[in-house]
């Protein structure tokens, strides 16, 4: 693993010591991924590369495609290095355009369709991003007005290219995929795609964190460490060539890459794409394909089962995994599940099949890597703690971030000086037959200080998600003058259920045998949660909510009181 050729200013790359132990081990190959997955095209040729519900394309079929765009993105002025911001749907020419990326050494930034200007216009800023990916049928926003509003607003940026949908004609700087894939010979572009000179040390794509605490921050990962991180998951799971991996989760987010498209697609398998999150769009693509490996969320299985048309002949010896619920996916889908866990940052854990019970239901396994290091530390002092107490749980290893890209001042809060990386996440260390494995409790600071006492809010949603009333569920901390905090439940109400009470919710509990100080103290029904910039479920937004509503509630009391 060589140390990198030209470093790029404002990335943190791996200390030289660090280098060399790597180097020593063997752990990392001099490819980078558009040269690895050249191998792998080689090696399977015609079996099936990337698929939706109606089509399949082959690995040669992908391979060259992907020439002629790297070639075609190359020749129009773009040059290895430069970022592209990424905001196209699931898809087959998702995966055409990131492989056509990765081999013309452009740096895809792993935004979402879901992103706006507040996302896009500081992340392609901040990354001074050259080109913007966008699909420009989408009937409900205009994609094109909007990158041509972030273009007008970036000064590095000059190109928009249309991955899916029409192109305009004739409009500077703006070109769609079909356009430059046609534009160019296979020889032509193979000329120019030889004469590059890669460096596997170097970013292949700039990630994004959580955005749990505002904009993502960006996490470049290297394609050697990429890669041996699709390599660790992939033979932890014995992934191979007759894999077919399906997730309906953004495909640009990091889990659904090093966990299901990207370490199958790298060990030969095929990638299975959906038109859409809808049960009907789901079961098509289940059926058509017959996927063996998924991770699909609680609540998609349960749209599919209200629907009918969860069909669990479309499971029978699938694998799944998920961050929870283990026990109910198996249970809906007759398919195995395991629980993982992982951060954008670089570590994955993950239970495994055969695993004892209470690790396979209670824990999110351990760290698939076989050089990661964690720890369970006091969150206040950073005292490691001994296995079965509840702290912050820090790590590093050969694939973990070593700071954030162009910050500074957040990368000495985040990372100690031993190059430990904080994730924010309670856990506990369960050490089973010689094996410690980790349980995910929460948030550190996910609680709700109830006079005093902590309330996990991890700990109660996990228990209330079993309610038949409760779809999906999150646990905030509303205001109160006596105890300073008490538990407000939002919930999204199961299909044609009743609406859970804070009675009702308080029964449950008590018969789970959750303290009576843990119960939810309000509960608001609603639609659908606020979400971050990522996806996942905004609980600042939440708290904002409930303590607007106490407000009001005050204000018009205090109106209605006589006089």
């Amino acid at each position: 693993m060589p140390v990198v050729s030209s470093p790029m200013q404002g990335v943190v790359y791996p200390p030289r010591a660090e280098v060399a132990r790597y180097d020593e081990m063997g752990l990392f190959s001099d490819d980078t991924m558009g040269q690895a997955f050249r191998k792998v095209a080689a090696r399977f040729p015609n079996r099936a590369a990337v698929s939706d519900a109606s089509s399949a394309m082959s690995f040669v079929e992908l391979d060259e495609v992907t020439d002629r765009l790297a070639g075609s993105l190359l020749r129009s002025g773009l040059k290895p290095l430069d970022r592209v911001t990424f905001q196209i749907p699931n898809g087959k020419e998702l995966v055409i355009c990131f492989v056509a990326c990765l081999k013309a050494g452009l740096i895809p930034i792993c935004t979402l369709v879901a992103h706006r200007q507040a996302e896009i216009g500081y992340l392609s800023a901040h990354a001074k991003a050259r080109a913007h990916l966008i699909a420009s049928d989408d009937p409900k926003f205009d994609f094109l007005a909007f990158a041509r509003s972030i273009k007008s607003q970036t000064p590095s940026m000059d190109f928009t290219i249309i991955g899916r949908g029409p192109a305009p004609a004739n409009e500077p700087g703006v070109s769609g995929i079909k356009d430059l894939i046609d534009g160019i010979s296979l020889a032509d572009a193979r000329e120019i795609l030889g004469s590059l000179e890669l460096d596997a040390a170097q970013v292949a794509v700039f990630q994004l964190s959580g955005g749990t605490s505002g904009i993502p921050k960006i996490i470049p990962r290297f394609h050697n460490e990429y890669l041996y991180q699709l390599r660790t998951v992939a033979e932890w799971h014995g992934l191979t060539e007759k894999t077919v991996a399906f997730s309906p989760a953004p495909m640009m987010h990091n889990a659904p890459i090093v966990c299901y498209w990207g370490s199958t697609l790298w060990s030969g398998g095929e990638v299975v794409c959906a038109a859409s999150l809808q049960p009907e769009a789901i079961a098509e693509v289940l059926a058509a394909r017959h996927p063996n490996w998924m991770s699909i969320p609680l609540p998609i299985l349960l749209n599919l089962k209200a629907a009918g048309l969860l069909d669990r002949r479309n499971f029978e010896g699938a694998r799944l995994s998920t961050p929870s619920h283990t026990a109910r996916l198996s249970d809906l889908t007759g398919g195995t599940a395991v629980p993982l866990y992982g951060m954008t940052e670089g570590i994955i854990t993950y239970g495994r099949i055969g695993d004892p019970d209470f690790v396979l239901r209670s824990t999110v396994g351990r760290p698939v890597g076989p050089h990661d290091e964690f720890r369970i530390v006091d969150p206040e002092t950073g005292q490691e703690l001994p296995d079965g107490e509840l702290g912050e749980f820090c790590f590093r290893g050969p694939s973990s971030c070593r700071g954030y890209y162009d910050a500074e001042d957040r990368n000495s809060e985040a990372f100690t000086a031993e190059g430990f990386c904080k994730s924010g996440d309670l856990m506990r260390a369960h050490l089973i037959d010689g094996v410690r494995y980790v349980s995910f409790e929460g948030r550190v600071k996910d609680v709700v200080s109830r006079g005093g006492e902590k309330i996990n809010c991890q700990e109660v949603e996990r228990a209330l998600i079993n309610h038949p009333a409760v779809g999906a569920i999150a646990i905030v901390p509303m205001p109160d003058p006596v105890y300073s905090e008490k538990a407000c439940a939002f919930v999204i109400p199961a299909k044609g259920a009743e609406p859970l009470t804070v009675a009702g919710a308080g029964a449950f509990l008590e018969k789970a045998g959750l303290a009576k100080f843990k119960w939810p103290e309000r509960i608001e029904i609603v639609s659908e949660f606020p979400t971050t910039s990522s996806g996942k479920i905004s609980k600042p937004l939440l708290k904002q909510r409930i303590a607007a509503q106490l407000d009001s509630e005050r204000g018009e009391a205090a109106r209605a009181k006589p006089i």
